[in-house]
């Protein structure tokens, strides 16, 4: 039997991770131990559930003991009094307990753009995985740099069987759809409603009015999304996959959202009317082509399936929508 440790387990990833892995019969050998801070997972026979943070060190030996797998989601965002403990002393306590456990096998991570300054810097050049770090201002993008350089530095240090899964903004649900939206309820950024005035700001809520970025030459913007259940396939083909050894993918849409072409499909499909906002951002595209040839995954999600599967959705009663982290 194998037992992965999932860190974060309760977030849009960790959640379809697990319920992709229990239902895959690749994996019948696993159990999940699903480590979590905020919410809890049901009961499951194949699952174990733990409450606590991985910054505490004991308890991450308590979460490691006999586990074979890792899967290192926890995260946290712009909030400095947490982020180090999370992000750096947490991620140093899993690695230090990996690379002295005597059942440890894979060390799975999932790394952010942001570490790569995503659209905030000019990427004249499509953005693979040998371009240098360039995280932007605050300790979010700084903490995505940090964890992917100490997981490298245990490859080097002590041959540690890892990867890392680098994701630009992932989507589930109607995720797509309210970041987009010019109201309150905007999912991350940019905050629309910061562009315009109040007056306006509510009259495009009222005509569901689409935004369409643009660069400060007014060009639209290309941004990269990618959709959890691609991130998760890419996840899975990953577990002891030795293509996977020691390697870092970019893991996104085959294109980035271009925001003129999904403000176009978004009128000719649903009759949104579009507004330009222009900002200081800049188009970046990344690279996937790894990921394609060394873990043969492929995205099942262009901009039309993106934009359709998140207007279309439609949440149950019991599924209010609740943002734990703007991103």
């Amino acid at each position: 039997m194998n037992t992965i440790l999932v860190t974060g387990a309760t977030g849009k990833v960790g959640k379809t991770f697990i319920n992709r892995l229990l239902s895959d019969s690749r994996f019948n050998s696993f159990t999940i131990r699903a480590l979590y801070h905020n919410r809890e997972l049901p009961p499951h026979p194949r699952i174990q559930n733990i409450h606590g943070s991985i910054e505490h060190r004991d308890l991450v030996e308590k979460a490691m003991d006999g586990v074979t797998h890792v899967l290192h989601l926890a995260t946290v965002k712009e909030t400095p009094e947490q982020i180090m403990d999370v992000a750096v002393k947490g991620l140093f306590w899993l690695l230090e307990a990996c690379r002295t456990s005597p059942t440890f096998q894979q060390f799975i991570m999932v790394g952010g753009d942001a570490g790569m300054g995503h659209f905030v810097y000019p990427h004249p050049i499509p953005v693979t995985e040998t371009q240098k770090h360039s995280a932007y201002q605050g300790c979010y993008a700084l903490s995505k740099v940090l964890e992917e350089v100490m997981l490298e530095q245990y490859y080097i240090q002590y041959d540690l069987n890892g990867c890392c899964l680098r994701a630009p903004w992932i989507m589930e649900k109607d995720d797509f759809k309210y970041q987009l939206s010019f109201g309150d309820d905007v999912f991350g950024g940019p905050r629309w409603r910061d562009f315009v005035d109040e007056k306006t700001a509510a009259e495009y809520v009222r005509t569901q009015t689409i935004p369409i970025m643009l660069n400060l030459e007014a060009v639209p913007v290309k941004r990269n999304f990618v959709h959890v259940d691609d991130l998760v396939s890419a996840l899975l083909l990953a577990v002891d996959n030795l293509k996977a050894r020691q390697q870092l993918f970019n893991i996104c849409m085959d294109e980035p959202v271009d925001y003129g072409e999904m403000g176009k499909y978004l009128h000719e499909t649903r009759g949104f009317p579009t507004v330009e906002i222009k900002t200081e951002y800049h188009s970046t595209w990344l690279d996937n082509a790894k990921a394609k040839f060394l873990l043969n995954w492929r995205p099942e999600y262009d901009l039309k399936k993106m934009i359709d599967s998140a207007f279309d959705y439609v949440r149950a009663e019991d599924d209010p929508r609740k943002v734990w982290y703007p991103g």
